[in-house]
């Protein structure tokens, strides 16, 4: 064996010895660490009543589950949270309608705050409702209209059918088809205009609630409403 070649011998020896050393140091360096991580794992003492009796446990049974219950830090013995009881159906459908009537209260509140805002005057409030006043009584008079228009037609249909019986003359398919199809557009038009009544009616209804509220809102607790202008539906038919 030449000088060179145990050279190069010793020279893999204390690299491999120096590697197993820089693995064994690696090794004891990692396990304590884990070990002491292991060990601080934060642990929680639970605390509810079963039975009418207070019971204890750094575990928290199946049963315990769904009961009203404190966690303490075992510790310092403090309480760091504090969970419900688990709801029933019933209490679940209660607390979620209360929740949507909380919304909807809010939302109000935010709708009276905007109104407040965007309307400087009364007179900006009654202008913004007179708009949606002025659609339903265009909708309003053309129903009215088509109303006394579609009567008149029939009318005359219903003549046209007396006269042919008093002539003993057969009522024709095409007439008499007519004039059912005719009553029904009367039936539909008419109920279509008593909505039309009812949504103005409520728009009547939320005008003044809006009105009061702005005033209420803007401190004008005296003085006497303008009022919009809310001519009185036409009628007919």
């Amino acid at each position: 064996m030449t000088a060179t070649h145990c050279h190069r011998r010793r020279h893999a020896e204390r690299r491999s010895a120096r590697a197993l050393a820089a693995f064994a140091l690696a090794v004891c360096v990692l396990l304590p660490a884990g070990a002491s991580a292991q060990q601080a794992k934060p642990k929680k003492l639970y605390c509810w009543d079963e039975g009418g009796k207070r019971v204890c446990s750094d575990a928290l049974p199946a049963s315990a589950v769904g009961r009203q219950r404190t966690e303490f830090d075992p510790r310092t013995g403090t309480a760091v949270n504090h969970v419900g009881r688990e709801l029933t159906a019933e209490e679940r459908v209660r607390a979620a309608a209360e929740d949507e009537a909380r919304k909807a209260e809010e939302a109000k509140a935010r709708r009276e705050m905007a109104m407040v805002v965007s309307y400087q005057t009364e007179k900006d409030l009654e202008n913004a409702f007179r708009n949606r006043f002025e659609l339903i009584e265009e909708s309003l008079k053309g129903s009215a209209l088509a109303l006394v228009n579609l009567h008149k037609s029939l009318i005359s249909l219903l003549r046209q059918a007396n006269e042919l019986e008093l002539q003993s003359k057969p009522v024709g398919k095409a007439l008499r088809d007519k004039i059912r199809n005719q009553h029904a557009e009367l039936q539909a038009l008419r109920a279509l205009k008593q909505r039309q009544e009812v949504e103005r009616q409520a728009l009547d209804a939320e005008f003044k609630q809006a009105l009061s509220r702005y005033r209420t809102l803007k401190g004008q607790t005296d003085g006497t409403a303008t009022g919009a202008a809310t001519p009185a539906p036409a009628t007919g038919g």
